[in-house]
């Protein structure tokens, strides 16, 4: 990871918790602020810039990774593509591609914003609090992935019908569902009807 004015250090292969700073913004996403990443997670948490990344191979799958052992949010479970925090005054666009490429080894052949959403989820295991105003990313990948230990456990690329019986497996980050459900009419319009998001 490069070392900005905004971080210090970051995770290590421990687990503990990024010295980095996010973003804090109002209900519109108007930056009003920093705080430190962790803090910004705790109870009852700190509304703050994050992204999401969705990226598809050209069969129309998703690519998938599970998060992970050694994060200190949320290890383990699986998620979408890519999520994280631009660092304050980071464009969200440049830093889904930055942290997509760091965590994956993948640079999308296709990015395109899919709009925003914001949200509130608790994760009881961890007792944290995801507090975002999110900003959704969609695009194609041709390249395979080649994941960042310390970040990416595995990773699939899952048609419609393979999502939904691994979802029902309740092994998915608390904020998937949600981001995904906000990016479905980039991600058919990127697709296209016969893949079936």
């Amino acid at each position: 990871m490069p070392i900005t004015p905004a971080t210090a250090t970051h995770t290590s292969s421990n687990g503990t918790a990024d010295a980095i700073l996010l973003e804090l913004v109002d209900e519109d996403g108007v930056t009003i602020g920093t705080a430190e990443k962790l803090a910004a997670h705790q109870p009852p948490g700190q509304l703050h810039r994050a992204f999401s990344v969705f990226l598809f191979d050209e069969r129309g799958r998703l690519l998938l990774q599970q998060r992970a052992l050694g994060k200190y949010h949320s290890p383990g479970v699986w998620s979408n593509t890519c999520c994280g925090h631009p660092y304050p005054g980071e464009a969200p666009f440049a830093a889904a591609a930055r942290r997509t490429f760091e965590e994956l080894g993948v640079s999308p052949t296709l990015l395109a914003e899919a709009g925003t959403v914001r949200y509130n989820h608790p994760d009881p295991d961890s007792g944290l609090v995801e507090q975002e105003y999110n900003h959704l990313f969609v695009g194609l990948v041709q390249s395979a992935p080649r994941p960042d230990a310390d970040e990416v456990g595995d990773t699939s690329f899952v048609t419609p019908a393979e999502l939904a019986e691994l979802h029902a497996k309740g092994t998915f980050s608390s904020w998937f569902m949600t981001v995904l459900d906000a990016a479905r009419p980039a991600v058919r319009e990127l697709t296209g009807p016969s893949a079936g998001w």
